[in-house]
């Protein structure tokens, strides 16, 4: 166990903008996308709605991977990988509401005791979340809330207004994530998580592209991590969750360093046999063999 000085590295956002149904999520969305990048040929939008997508692609030159067949996590991983390998900067996943409405029908399709089964679920779900957070890329999730009506005063009138109430995602996603943004009905944004101290507390607002570049500068503004240092911190991984979490951290030296996390994977193994039900998760084995 050692003390290290804190210090903050270069990241990319992972971030999530949740409203109701036609509070601009998408549209927010892309232009923050740009602002990140601040060009369109590196944007992304795996769309589940239906085409949507495509409405907006008077802004720019952006790419979109329809999921109209399945929802499953297993697809929106490999959504993400497709994006990774084409060089992408950022992807919208436009929405994970779909995963999670996936696993619940899933989940009840099931036999057997309702509760046991979600140990089905769960490392499916994890395993979804975790691709996200370690993507080499920038991502924006929108998620959609549940609707309700309030009575509000308006020109001496009471009138009906939609608001947006609780995200239909699986409870802790935006704990994940380091920017999270609530959107009305008017396409008005506020933070309620803001890791980067820049939104936060700040009166509501539309999202643009300068926010995107706001955010972008925030990311590159911390240290750039070098692969010796992500040398030193396997050597301290104590467990193999431990190992895998520092694996997708840093996937740009998942390569370079794959002797170093095979040799340490076999250390594990052998010193605490607890760590073998994590053995396939970490995708590389045990005699040195890349999976």
């Amino acid at each position: 166990m050692q003390l290290q000085k804190a210090q903050r590295h270069r990241a990319k956002i992972k971030m999530a903008l949740q409203g109701p149904s036609s509070s601009g999520k998408s549209f927010s969305a892309l232009q923050v996308a740009f602002g990140l990048c601040g060009d369109w040929s590196k944007v992304t939008v795996v769309d589940t709605e239906n085409g949507s997508a495509n409405l907006y692609s008077h802004l720019g030159n952006y790419y979109v991977i329809g999921l109209s067949d399945t929802f499953s996590p297993e697809r929106y991983i490999q959504a993400i990988e497709t994006c990774e390998k084409a060089g992408m900067e950022v992807i919208i996943l436009d929405s994970v509401t779909h995963e999670w409405e996936y696993l619940l029908d899933y989940h009840a399709s099931l036999q057997g005791n309702s509760f046991t089964n979600w140990s089905k679920v769960t490392p499916r779900h994890n395993a979804f979340v975790q691709k996200i957070l370690s993507s080499s890329c920038h991502i924006i999730c929108t998620v959609r809330t549940k609707t309700d009506y309030v009575m509000n005063e308006k020109n001496g009138k009471l009138v009906p207004e939609k608001v947006g109430l609780k995200s239909v995602q699986r409870d802790g996603l935006d704990y994940e994530m380091t920017l999270v943004f609530d959107l009305d009905i008017k396409n008005n944004a506020l933070a309620s998580k803001d890791r980067t101290g820049l939104f936060y507390g700040k009166p509501e607002q539309r999202l643009s592209a300068q926010d995107g570049k706001k955010i972008a500068d925030w990311c590159n503004s911390g240290s750039i991590v070098s692969a010796e240092e992500v040398n030193t911190k396997i050597g301290s991984c104590k467990s193999i969750q431990e190992l895998l979490t520092l694996y997708r951290m840093y996937p740009q030296y998942q390569e370079v360093l794959k002797k170093g996390y095979e040799q340490k994977k076999r250390e594990l193994i052998l010193l605490v046999p607890d760590n073998r039900s994590m053995i396939a998760q970490l995708p590389i084995s045990s005699n040195g063999v890349h999976k």
